[in-house]
């Protein structure tokens, strides 16, 4: 079983910051694909940006120049860099990662974390 560690929500300012951390633990675990999506209230949850060893990042449009996703492959860390943040970025974000255990296949699990309010409010 996987443990998602998250950290670094809070109360900003418009155009203020934040940073986002979420550390996979687990043994013998090595994450693929990691990522945060968020859901605002009354609202599906959305992908906000991933990014897959190697360094290939997906981000959605409406974060795209505000947001930077990047990842600690040997910590099983994922890392979400948010600027200049508005209003409309207030909502739950939650951590995923997707991977393999080693010795186990090529089976992929994929977890959550629990959640981390980011309220952009003056």
């Amino acid at each position: 079983q996987v443990q998602l560690v998250e950290s670094g929500g809070g109360l900003v300012q418009p155009g203020g910051s934040l940073r986002l951390s979420c550390a996979a633990s687990g043994s013998g675990f090595r994450a693929n694909v990691m990522g945060w999506y968020r859901q605002a209230p009354g609202k599906q949850r959305e992908l906000v940006a991933s990014i897959v060893t190697g360094g290939s990042t997906i981000y959605a449009d409406s974060v795209k120049g505000r947001f930077t996703i990047s990842q600690d492959n040997a910590k099983n860390t994922v890392l979400l860099q948010m600027n200049s943040l508005k209003p409309e970025d207030t909502a739950v974000y939650y951590c995923d990662v997707e991977g393999r255990y080693v010795g186990l296949g090529p089976s992929t699990y994929r977890y959550w974390g629990q959640g981390t309010q980011v309220t952009v409010s003056s």
